[in-house]
């Protein structure tokens, strides 16, 4: 029986790749041992390549489709009758891998954390996550064999996207920090940001034996402190519009926000209102008060038209003056100033 299986082994002359899983990239042909016969036949079918190795070297690598004749010393029976107490082996040994050449598609990537750069508008630290998508080939069957391959039997696609997105950090990390582009600026730039990203790293990947296609960057993201300082910088713009809407500048005001806060707090111009107790004593301090913002100004007299704005909200939120009276009076105070 086994000098039986030895003879209908050399004796095969068809070689092809039937039906692969859609998840092997790279695979050894290992169907009838690795003694091929002389003139044997290699079908290589669409999306297909192979590399022949004879004698544990490389000796070609076919990536059109069709049948090529394979050469060998292996003369069917004279080498298992010469072999025969060598346990009918010959020691003229093949190997055949067969490869995908077609571009394999919509492979997902993300960095495994954020990529810190500086924004080079408010020169602070930025923790950008990034995501998309990406194709890939085997360009260098020769290359990717020796030094992706190595020893082992087969590859899978997974397994090369995991070296692929592995590698894409550094890159897209150098490459932000070179066109240094402003957090509110990243997703305007996301070809750019890609096509950029694809002239770093397609070096590297060509020395290991393939290539990058269609790489995008579909979706940003930031960390927790970036956020943070983003909506600060958002909510100071919008202080910023509202206080040259009213014809006050920035420092005016965040004076104002100081104030509010502080009446928003019991030891605050709120709590020092209500101290001063209700009826009469109230109504003594807020005529005090005024008077004091009817009474003519002197130069040296004359107060923070922000501490009177303040002064006349706090009438206005305890009804010693109506909406009108408020309305108006805020209206002299702001023509001051």
């Amino acid at each position: 029986m086994a000098l039986w299986n030895s003879i209908t082994g050399q004796l095969r002359s068809v070689i092809e790749w039937k039906n692969p899983a859609s998840d092997v990239l790279f695979q050894r042909w290992t169907d009838n041992g690795d003694e091929i016969k002389n003139a044997s036949k290699l079908i290589v079918g669409p999306g297909q390549g192979a590399i022949f190795v004879y004698e544990g070297k490389p000796q070609a690598v076919i990536t059109e489709p069709g049948m090529t004749d394979l050469k060998t010393q292996n003369i069917p029976f004279w080498t298992t009758i010469t072999k025969f107490m060598q346990a009918f082996k010959s020691e003229h040994k093949v190997g055949i891998y067969f490869f995908r050449t077609a571009e394999i598609l919509n492979q997902g990537w993300g960095t495994p954390g954020p990529i810190k750069y500086i924004d080079p508008q408010y020169k602070f630290p930025v923790g950008m996550k990034g995501f998309g998508n990406f194709s890939f080939r085997i360009s260098d069957a020769g290359s990717f064999f020796i030094n992706v391959m190595g020893q082992r039997d087969h590859f899978t696609v997974d397994e090369l996207r995991l070296v692929i997105v592995a590698r894409l950090v550094q890159p897209l990390t150098d490459f932000l920090a070179e066109a240094k582009f402003g957090y509110n600026e990243i997703d305007a730039n996301r070809n750019e940001i890609a096509d950029g990203v694809r002239e770093k790293v397609a070096p590297i990947f060509l020395t290991l034996g393939f290539e990058l296609k269609d790489f995008r960057v579909e979706n940003t993201d930031f960390d927790d402190d970036t956020r943070r300082r983003v909506q600060r910088i958002a909510d100071m713009q919008a202080e910023a519009q509202a206080a040259q809407a009213v014809g006050l500048n920035f420092t005016q005001v965040q004076q104002l926000a100081a104030l509010r806060d502080a009446a928003q707090n019991q030891g605050g111009v709120a709590g020092m209102g209500v101290g001063l107790g209700a009826g009469v004593g109230m109504g003594q301090a807020m005529a005090g008060m005024m008077t004091n913002m009817n009474a003519p100004q002197t130069a040296a007299a004359t107060e923070d038209p922000v501490a009177k704005l303040a002064k006349l909200k706090q009438m206005l939120d305890n009804d010693l003056i109506t909406q009108q009276e408020y309305d108006t009076k805020k209206q002299q105070i702001l023509a001051q100033l």
